[in-house]
Order: C-alpha cells, then sequence, then structure tokens
C-alpha cells in the first residue's frame, strides 16, 4: 500500500498581499457585517429577537475559548491509538475515516511524545476523531519499552472519550513479535480498552495479473491463508480482525478504500453508541458525491464533521446549546477553511468572515426557520437545523476564500445564493439526525 503524499493536490499559490487579509479585507468585513445587521434587524419581528441575533456573532475570543473547552467535553470523540510498522498502512486507515487526502493527512500530523505523532480530526478545538501513530516501532534504534510507557500514558488519561487500540499488520508480514510485546502489554494494563487487528495491503499477495479488488470478502486462498495465520497469532490480544486495502487514486484500484464499511461496522461493535453514530455520519457516501475541486472536495468533509459536532451538541438538553455554542462552531470551522485556502485568521477575524457572509442569510432565513425554534431565544436549536445551517455556513465560506485565493472580491450575492441552495439540500440529508 502506498503512503505517498497524493500528487493530484494542487501546487498551493504563493502568497501575494492581494490573497491575504491584511487591514482593507477586514475593513471591508466590518462594513459588510454592519450592513448585514441593519438588514437583519428590519427583517426580524421583535427588537430584542435583532439585538440578540447581532450578539450572537459578537463573541470574544476568550468567550470563544471557553465554550469551545466546555463543547469539547461534550464531543462524542474517539482516541485511536494506531499501532505497527512504517508503511503499514496507520495513515491510510486516517485517510479512510476522515476522507482527506494524503498530503492533509501528512501535514496534520504533529509529534505528540519522543515515539508517537497525534492529528486531530477536524481540528484540535473540536476534535470528533483523534489519531496517536507510533513512530519507528520495530527500528532497532527505538526503545521499545518507551514506546508502550507513551501509550500507556495516553490510555491512563481520564478524559471521558472512548478510546480504542488498532493494530496495523501489512498480509505478508509473519514478523510481528515487536508488535504483540506492545499490545500485550497495554491489554494487561488496560484490558476494558477493545482492540482491533487491520491486517492490510490485501493486493501485494493477489494472484498474478490480479486487475483489480475481487468482491469483498476476498476469497484468495493465500490471502486467506495469511489473514488466518495472523489471527491465530494476535486471537489472545484483539478483539476483533478485518481485512482491509486503502489505496492511492493513482494505483488504480477500486474501490480505493476496499473494506471500508466493515472497518466502519467492526468499529461501531467495539465503541460506544454515540462515538459509532458520529463515524456512520462521517462516512456516509452522500457527503462525498457531486464534489468540485481538491479544496472544494477536502472542505466539505471538514464542514460535514463540524456539522454533526453542531447537531450532536443541538439535540442535547444543555444549557450552552443554544446560537452562540454554534457561533463557537462555526467560527472554528471558519478558521480551519481559511487555513486550507491559505489564509490564516486569529478567531477575531473568523468571526468576522461568519459575520460577513452569514448575516445576510440569517435575514432571509429566520422567520421561517430559527424562529420555530426559539420561541423566546433561549431554546436549544434543533438539530437537523443546526447542523444544516453550520453546512451552508461552510460552503459559503468555501465560495469565500475560493474568491480571495484567485484574487477576486468576493461576492456577497453568490456567498448568499450557495448557502441558500446548500441550506436548503442540508435541511433534507439532516432531517434524521436527532436523537
Amino acid at each position: 500500500m502506498s503512503e505517498r503524499h497524493d500528487r493530484h493536490e494542487p501546487n498551493r499559490p504563493e502568497t501575494e498581499p492581494s490573497k491575504s487579509l491584511g487591514k482593507d479585507s477586514l475593513n471591508r468585513l466590518s462594513s459588510l457585517w454592519n450592513q448585514a445587521t441593519a438588514r437583519l434587524k428590519q427583517s426580524l419581528p421583535i427588537d430584542r429577537a435583532a439585538q440578540t441575533v447581532v450578539n450572537w456573532f459578537n463573541v470574544s475570543d476568550d468567550r470563544v475559548a471557553e465554550i469551545l473547552e466546555a463543547v469539547r467535553a461534550e464531543l462524542p470523540t474517539t482516541e485511536a491509538l494506531l499501532i505497527g510498522k512504517p508503511q503499514a498502512g496507520k495513515s491510510s486507515i486516517v485517510r479512510g475515516l476522515t476522507g482527506v487526502s494524503a498530503a492533509i493527512v501528512g501535514q496534520g500530523f504533529r509529534p505528540h511524545t519522543q515515539n508517537t505523532q497525534r492529528y486531530a480530526y477536524p481540528s484540535e478545538d473540536l476534535p470528533l476523531l483523534i489519531f496517536t501513530d507510533t513512530v519507528g516501532l520495530g527500528d532497532a534504534n527505538r526503545d521499545t519499552q518507551a514506546i508502550v510507557e507513551e501509550l500507556a500514558a495516553d490510555l491512563q488519561k481520564e478524559q471521558g472519550r472512548a478510546k480504542i487500540l488498532i493494530l496495523t499488520v501489512k498480509i505478508n508480514d509473519f514478523a510481528t513479535e515487536t508488535l504483540r510485546t506492545v499490545a500485550e502489554q497495554l491489554r494487561s494494563r488496560y484490558p476494558d480498552v477493545p482492540c482491533l487487528l487491520a491486517v492490510t495491503c490485501l493486493h501485494e499477495v493477489y494472484p498474478p495479473h490480479t486487475a483489480d479488488h475481487p468482491d469483498y470478502p476476498p476469497d484468495f486462498e493465500e490471502l486467506q491463508r495469511a489473514f488466518e495465520h495472523l489471527q491465530g497469532a494476535f486471537a489472545p490480544l484483539c478483539d476483533r480482525a478485518v481485512a482491509i486495502d486503502f489505496t492511492l487514486e493513482e494505483d488504480d484500484y477500486t474501490p480505493v478504500f476496499y473494506g471500508l464499511e466493515t472497518l466502519r461496522d467492526t468499529l461501531a461493535e467495539l465503541l460506544p453508541e454515540a462515538e459509532a453514530r458520529a463515524i456512520y455520519e462521517l462516512l456516509d457516501e452522500k457527503a462525498g458525491k457531486q464534489l468540485g475541486d481538491l479544496y472544494r472536495d477536502v472542505g466539505r468533509r471538514y464542514i460535514l464533521a463540524f456539522a454533526i459536532a453542531a447537531a450532536t451538541l443541538a439535540a442535547v438538553p444543555l444549557p450552552f446549546a443554544t446560537m452562540p455554542v454554534l457561533t463557537a462552531l462555526q467560527v472554528s470551522m471558519v478558521g480551519l477553511l481559511g487555513r486550507l485556502y491559505g489564509q490564516t485568521l486569529s478567531p477575531s477575524q473568523a468571526g468576522g468572515v461568519v459575520s460577513a457572509i452569514a448575516g445576510g442569510f440569517l435575514a432571509q432565513v429566520i422567520g421561517r426557520e430559527l424562529i420555530k425554534f426559539i420561541p423566546i431565544l433561549g431554546s436549544a436549536i434543533a438539530a437537523s437545523w443546526a447542523a444544516a445551517y453550520t453546512w451552508a455556513l461552510g460552503e459559503g465560506a468555501c465560495v469565500y476564500f475560493g474568491d480571495l485565493m484567485g484574487g477576486k472580491k468576493p461576492d456577497p450575492e453568490k456567498i448568499q445564493a450557495a448557502m441558500k441552495e446548500a441550506f436548503e439540500a442540508a435541511k433534507e440529508r439532516f432531517k434524521g439526525i436527532e436523537r
């Protein structure tokens, strides 16, 4: 299995003054927001409602940080500890579960400890999935016991998050002593943490002249024999085993993520209900259809994760599950999308973008959509509305940043049209997301 960066990733354009958010751009954002809030006040039925909605977008950086800290404590976050040799397919599992490109995944991993790296999806601020990847397992120069202790320290932390061990082994790799040693020590200390064996790179033992994946599961004799051998070797240590083959598009295997549904279903069996539901939503194929260019493709994967987070929080009776919390989520989302498009924004600047592109949109939909969910402007927003609104805002942000990347002045009417279309489609999609 190839762990190369996706060569379809376009070259990121050089930074130019016309494509960065300088003072002029921020002044334009402020002007746009003032116009939007004026229209919004005229559209809403009562002055109190108008002032309340305006205040939603005036969230200070400190308040955003405070809200996000509370939100993180309630998210159905899954921490997956990926344990295996280099090139065993760990990064490919991350790609399969998040839907983002190899290049983006490679950029997302950050040093965590001396022997591990960590990647939070969709962001460090609001992680639905956290992947910890072992570095150099099986390398003679690495201290295996040090790796064990670092992983054990992660498992020991009481954070209220679901945790799972994922052991990755290539189908034709039978030198697994080091991996078994690590797994044995971790399972002896933390027997309640589920463990999954992921056997990867199946195509490397396909019969000669096999041009593509067979129907899943594959029934090639040599492959089955190797899979059963590895299952037996790890049987006392793993709760489940799956055979997968996650490749890159240029490898010309279809599907790219062979066995993804089995991996998803197996994780659902091993994880608590809330975490399993989040993974199912993230892997919903509807989100991957009819996508545009690479930036919009990757952007929508991130937008989906934030929409799920918004729905999760809006669906439960929490005292902070109101519009200011959605605003904090959206500020974080817009900041992340900005980085994807080559723009670095502070929380305040991201809030300015949210304000500029969301104000006019709220003015259009608030009477028809929002008021019925907030009879006294204090109730929790319906989950489907929260998800749809967050999705629409993300689509608008992609249009906004796409224009900046192309050296164009963002067109408010085009942004509003994109948001309206996305909102109507997302309402249908997220209709059944309420708990």
